[in-house]
């Protein structure tokens, strides 16, 4: 029965046209990885790329591949264009670091997971947006709120799970290829063989290289990174009735640079006449396992080991200042499953190990004579957790859980987290509610090492504690009938109130970054967002969101509005796919805005440094796909409406400087973007 229902699957995602299909086909992933049973299958129209969740208690939107391919989505930084939850943003001019932002805060707090290991963490997070290739993802879930005990106590506002492509699925064979008027060029492939009934492997391969350098605004500074990384990745797996074994090395090889550009001819300087010049080198290794035994099949009873390791090595030099890590990470978590009563209860349960060791190298003043710094920190973390659910058909799904963690370095940390969702009227009203506690642990050199573009002095305060944080979350979704059409609605409400925090302070001193525990003060993040989604004719999805957010940070002198924060964000997406997703049409106007700069100062003229606030702007993408049998071309752009930061580097003309400052960055920092490129995906039978 099952292999029939596959083997429709196959034949309707080989005939109908190639969105549908991959859409198809995501969807048994996706669903297949939350342990969702497909009992029958139907095609009635084309389904959204963005699904909630209903089946669990998790506030999880489910991004499918189809809905990636909207756009060029070369990275996991350029798979948010079309989200309403999740912004990224660049956190300097100079570097290309961008970083996600979840509930109004950075992305440090979301917990990063690849195929639900902990991934992304520390030396990692600044740059590690890149490292992951948009044609390799398979799907990306983004769960809001406290998140589940399962993976660990770190998540505070949600976490974010990148499923890659696997080797246990079709046999294929899949190439990308991109190029942009900036003279960024991009090829991936992919491939897959079953070597039996049981093994198969896989290979994935990235490369990516900027030939051209471009000063648009004629600052002396590039305005992207030239970008030169290659990367594989080989997957195994086992599958049989009883044991599941998967297993996957991956290396990647990056560098990055940026800074004055002497072909546009080299700024005014002070007497060491040489170009302020930016250059971080990366190599990075990991390695997973995951094994899973099922003891009873009829109750969902297993066993499961997962294991994991990286070793990230980045040499970085912003003109003289340089910041070098080595961090190697070890992870391993054993659970234990099952359910009782037809899948009415459900518990799971297990132990987990983490280990991080940095080993940095640091030199924080541009004068050379000032000798380096060494700084090795080390921390092991045990912990056991346990999780029951209630699962009444879905109609009412209660999770509560618990887990217990002692950090080498902070102390014992207890983690409890409840969940709840509630259901009714067929799906057209679901009402979600969540609550728990987080823990962090801060690495402020290695998560914020590029401040280091700017003249400031960097101030790290001497009792960095463990940040901890409460976060409270719900709101109601569901789907209508209207018109004889879904009509998707969902708004949602979450407050995240810390106990510690790590401050990072631009406005104390603006010749400075002061990193600082916010010693209890009364820290926090409120945001509201309301999403609709509605096909206003056969084929043709509109979509609309607005999010408010309200971030408040006390440095010392009273509860103020978090720098360059956006208190609004719009959405408004329309998706046409005519003629059976022959041709595909995306575009999607975000509006951004009303935020607060860092205290600006006086020049010597009497001039402020900036304006001390930023008004809301706009960003239109938009991108057209022809599908054939086989192959997709595309072509699109980025910033169409063409709004950019006018002056994205304060003082670029004097980089040596004491008002050198390129991490002012609200808005874009480059102009409209064109690109073109091509899919190819043949998958065999």
């Amino acid at each position: 029965m099952l292999f029939r229902k596959v083997l429709s699957l196959a034949f309707i995602a080989f005939t109908i046209p190639a969105s549908i299909g991959a859409e198809v086909a995501d969807s048994l992933t996706t669903e297949s990885d939350f342990d969702i049973t497909l009992d029958e299958f139907v095609v009635l129209q084309r389904n959204t790329g963005v699904r909630k969740l209903k089946s669990t208690a998790l506030n999880t939107d489910a991004i499918s591949k189809s809905e990636l391919m909207r756009a060029a989505c070369c990275n996991l930084g350029e798979s948010f264009t079309t989200n309403a939850s999740v912004d990224v943003n660049y956190s300097d001019a100079a570097t290309g670091a961008r970083q996600i932002k979840l509930l109004g805060l950075d992305g440090t707090y979301v917990q990063m997971l690849t195929e639900n290991i902990p991934n992304l963490r520390g030396a990692a997070s600044p740059y590690g947006l890149g490292y992951i290739p948009g044609p390799w993802m398979n799907s990306i879930q983004v769960s809001k709120g406290a998140s589940s005990v399962k993976n660990g106590y770190e998540a505070i506002t949600g976490q974010i799970n990148i499923e890659f492509l696997k080797p246990q699925v079709d046999q294929s064979v899949m190439a990308n290829g991109y190029v942009d008027i900036f003279g960024k060029a991009e090829l991936n492939a992919a491939g897959n063989i079953h070597l039996n009934d049981k093994w198969s492997t896989g290979l994935l391969l990235h490369g990516e290289n900027a030939f051209a350098s471009h000063d648009d605004n004629n600052d002396g500074f590039i305005d992207l990174p030239r970008i030169r990384q290659i990367s594989a990745m080989n997957r195994w797996a086992f599958v049989s009735s009883k044991y599941i074994f998967q297993a996957a090395l991956r290396y990647l090889i990056e560098n990055r640079k940026s800074g004055q550009d002497t072909h546009h001819g080299m700024a005014n300087s002070d007497s060491q006449h040489e170009p302020f010049k930016i250059n971080i080198d990366t190599q990075r290794w990991e390695l997973f396992t995951k094994n899973a035994y099922f003891i009873n099949t009829d109750n969902e009873e297993n066993v499961a080991l997962i294991a994991s390791g990286s070793l990230h090595k980045e040499d970085a030099s912003y003109g003289h200042r340089i910041y070098d890590v080595n961090q190697d990470n070890i992870y391993a978590s054993l659970i234990y499953e099952r359910k009782w009563k037809d899948g009415l209860h459900g518990i799971s349960t297990g132990l987990s190990l983490n280990y991080d060791r940095f080993n940095q190298y640091f030199r924080l003043s541009q004068n050379l004579d000032v000798k380096p710094d060494r700084k090795i920190e080390t921390e092991t973390t045990p912990g056991v957790y346990a999780q029951y659910t209630y699962d009444l058909n879905s109609s009412l799904i209660l999770m509560a859980g618990v887990r217990y963690d002692h950090s080498s370095v902070y102390g014992s940390m207890l983690t409890p987290r409840l969940h709840a969702r509630y259901t009714i009227l067929d799906g057209a009203l679901s009402f979600h509610a969540s609550a728990g506690r987080g823990y962090r642990t801060p690495h402020p050199l290695a998560e914020n090492h590029f401040y280091l573009a700017s003249s400031r002095k960097i101030v790290i305060g001497s009792d960095l504690q463990q940040e901890t944080a409460m976060n409270y979350g719900g709101g109601i979704s569901g789907q209508i009938n209207l018109f004889g059409r879904p009509f998707d609605y969902s708004t949602e409400f979450y407050y995240t109130r810390f106990s510690h925090q790590l401050l990072v302070d631009l406005d104390t001193d603006p010749h400075a970054v002061i990193i600082q525990d916010s010693q209890n003060r009364p820290n926090y993040s409120r945001t509201f967002q309301v999403e609709l989604s509605y096909p206003i004719i056969e084929d043709l999805l509109f979509t609309a969101a607005y999010r408010f957010t309200d971030v408040k940070v006390d440095y010392g002198y009273g509860l103020v509005q978090k720098p360059l924060t956006s208190k609004n964000k719009g959405l408004f997406s329309l998706s046409w796919t005519p003629m059976m997703g022959i041709w595909q049409l995306d575009v999607t106007l975000a509006i951004n805005g009303m935020g607060r700069m860092p205290k600006p100062y006086y020049l010597p003229d009497g001039e402020l440094s900036w304006q001390p606030e930023y008004k809301t702007f706009p960003q239109l993408n938009a991108q057209i796909s022809r599908n054939f049998k086989n192959w997709e071309v595309y072509l699109g752009g980025e910033n169409l409406t063409g709004f950019r930061q006018k002056t994205p580097i304060i003082d670029a003309a004097n980089p040596w400087g004491d008002n050198f400052d390129a991490t002012m960055v609200y808005a874009p920092i480059h102009g409209p973007m064109v690109y073109i490129g091509f899919r190819y995906n043949f998958t065999k039978y």
